[in-house]
């Protein structure tokens, strides 16, 4: 074997592997994932339905990928921070977003954020859903959605209800209600869920359609009062309420979900695995018995059926939004 031979052989040998390069090494890096720690980033500060969800599913799939999964809270910008972090990541399956499906509402509510949610992240896994409960101050002489529509129509624009902010869900939950029962009712926004509530307990407004976790133990000890949950069954965890659809306002049902999203362009094998320990994770029964107690359902839909739901909540929201002037932030 000449040594021109030689020369010629490792040029072309080089030249391939250039070529097959970026590509090998996707492949490379596929195979071995995950093999440093993976970053799970909540939009929102600790406490609420997002937080404690991440912190189960996170603490239930790093040992089954082998790595830490570390939850970050970067709150900010009603979600907007923690959500440029995670669609600015390289996609590489370390950098991963739990998200509410307030998300959804980012397309029409948030038009000149720095990301698009639908060109910039793809769709891992819903985690889970859960409904509403549509709690009332005790002094408000309705005793369900029959009686509070009656009492709504009877006086027009003296209802309040309050949410934790322009946008959120227990926003656009009201409005959607508000249209669906032909009520005139006043929103008014607060800096969080739990400030709403405070507002609620004092009669500042008359009604919230807020989380289990957030109203429930105070709907139980007698301080608010629980009259509607918004799912399409009762929930096991307040078996008494009825949902709104069997007391007053036929075929109404509003349910919020938390899913978890990842850079786009991320390998679907990545994707995939993501998903695979995802649904493990919600098999285990300690799990599921923790993520029931929260209010919510296990669902763990894969990549393709969550972004089906992901656009379908986005087109609902749109029509909500538009109808109730609601302005972009």
């Amino acid at each position: 074997m000449t040594p021109l031979f030689i020369r010629c052989l490792i040029a072309a040998t080089t030249s391939l592997a250039l070529i097959a390069g970026p590509s090998a090494w996707a492949q490379s890096d596929t195979a071995r994932y995950p093999d440093r720690p993976i970053k799970l980033i909540v939009p929102y500060p600790p406490g609420g339905s997002a937080d404690p969800a991440a912190r189960l599913v996170a603490g239930d799939i790093g040992p089954r990928l082998g790595q830490t999964v570390v939850v970050e809270n970067k709150a900010g910008a009603a979600g907007a921070i923690g959500t440029e972090a995670v669609a600015r990541a390289a996609p590489d399956g370390y950098t991963l977003l739990l998200h509410t499906s307030v998300i959804s509402t980012d397309p029409h509510l948030k038009p000149n954020a720095p990301y698009d949610v639908q060109r910039d992240l793809v769709p891992v896994s819903l985690v889970v859903k859960g409904p509403y409960l549509l709690v009332v101050n005790p002094a408000l002489p309705v005793r369900n959605v029959a009686e509070l529509i009656a009492y709504a129509k009877a006086h027009p624009g003296k209802l309040s209800f309050g949410s934790a902010g322009l946008g959120s869900s227990g926003h656009l939950i009201g409005e959607l209600f508000k249209q669906a029962a032909g009520i005139d009712m006043i929103h008014v926004p607060y800096k969080g869920g739990g400030p709403s509530i405070v507002g609620l307990a004092g009669n500042e407004v008359q009604l919230v359609f807020d989380t289990f976790s957030g109203s429930r133990a105070l709907a139980e000890s007698g301080k608010l009062r629980a009259i509607a949950v918004t799912g399409d069954a009762r929930s096991p965890l307040m078996p008494q309420v009825p949902t709104v659809a069997e007391s007053g306002l036929k075929d109404f049902t509003a349910e919020y979900w938390l899913g978890i999203f990842a850079p786009a362009r991320t390998p679907p094998a990545i994707v995939a695995r993501l998903h695979e320990v995802i649904s493990q994770a919600l098999q285990n029964p300690a799990v599921r018995d923790q993520t029931m107690s929260q209010g919510n359902v296990p669902q763990a839909l894969g990549p393709a059926e969550f972004a089906r739901v992901f656009a379908s909540d986005i087109a609902r929201y749109k029509t909500v939004i538009e109808a109730a002037g609601i302005r972009s932030q």
